[in-house]
């Protein structure tokens, strides 16, 4: 019976893995560091395997854990004393803070508020608080031109309608892998959203690569099938959205996207032509 339990506990966890893979990249804003996390979350449950039965479900406390090891002072490199887990350019001050968290946690991975609350470790009023504080901070973000690469007429409009809904402006809808390259080279996106699987057996990942040879540009992926690209093989895509999504899931994905974009393009700027923007 001991050993049932054991067994029933790791396939909770390998079943929430994935998911808590793509929490970690949306919050760190890269695959390495997301792993680093959850690494470190995965280490501190062989430790205590009893933590999964804190709180009111497996997927909550595995959640709860995370967020106790991603304030911890050992995985962040907070103190000089230990060696950071993450990249050295992965300062504490570019970590996503907790609003973010809160935000992630009830728009991305679909939490209830009160499950939310549970893991951050507040009341309901709290949590609200943070959620709205990073509605209004992703809401200050600076819009961009985005494409769409995706080949069914409906999704395609709906998240047009939500890009333009939060102020980014629609350059284009491709529907291939060429029309892609095409509208990319003619006008330049900021942003990419864009179906991998295309249905004239064009891949929009493929396109993708194609243009992140030329382009510096943040990329978020939709799928039917997310379990098939959150496997621990790199590279993977950072930000990951689930067919059939919500509205609220590709705003989260989108605001997390550009800011992390802006983040790396802030960190590679030269020194001197951040002195001379002062």
């Amino acid at each position: 019976m001991e050993g049932e339990g054991i067994m029933s506990t790791s396939q909770a966890v390998l079943q929430q893995l994935p998911f808590l893979r793509r929490y970690a990249r949306a919050l760190t804003g890269s695959q390495a560091s997301g792993d680093a996390y959850v690494a470190a979350t995965l280490e501190s449950l062989i430790a205590s395997p009893q933590v999964l039965e804190s709180s009111s479900s497996s997927r909550v406390a595995l959640y709860r854990l995370f967020t106790k090891i991603w304030s911890s002072v050992a995985v962040n490199g907070k103190s000089e004393a230990s060696e950071p887990v993450l990249p050295p350019e992965q300062h504490l001050t570019q970590i996503t803070p907790r609003p973010r968290q809160a935000f992630l946690l009830v728009a991305l991975e679909g939490f209830s508020e009160e499950d939310a609350a549970e893991i951050l470790d507040c009341d309901l009023a709290t949590l609200r608080g943070l959620v709205e504080e990073s509605g209004r901070e992703l809401a200050a973000e600076i819009a961009t031109d985005v494409l769409i690469i995706e080949d069914e007429p409906f999704i395609a409009m709906d998240i047009e309608a939500l890009v333009e809904s939060l102020g980014h402006n629609v350059i284009g809808i491709a529907r291939t892998h060429a029309e892609a390259l095409a509208l990319a080279k003619k006008k330049r996106p900021g942003l990419i959203l864009a179906d991998i699987q295309l249905a004239d057996g064009s891949s929009g990942l493929d396109a993708v690569n194609e243009l992140l040879g030329t382009l510096e540009v943040p990329v978020i992926f939709i799928t039917a099938f997310p379990e098939r690209f959150l496997t621990g093989r790199r590279p993977e895509p950072a930000f990951l959205i689930a067919k059939p999504f919500q509205l609220a899931v590709v705003s989260a994905v989108i605001s997390q996207a550009l800011f992390f974009g802006r983040k790396a393009r802030q960190r590679e700027r030269p020194q001197s032509e951040r002195q001379a923007s002062l």
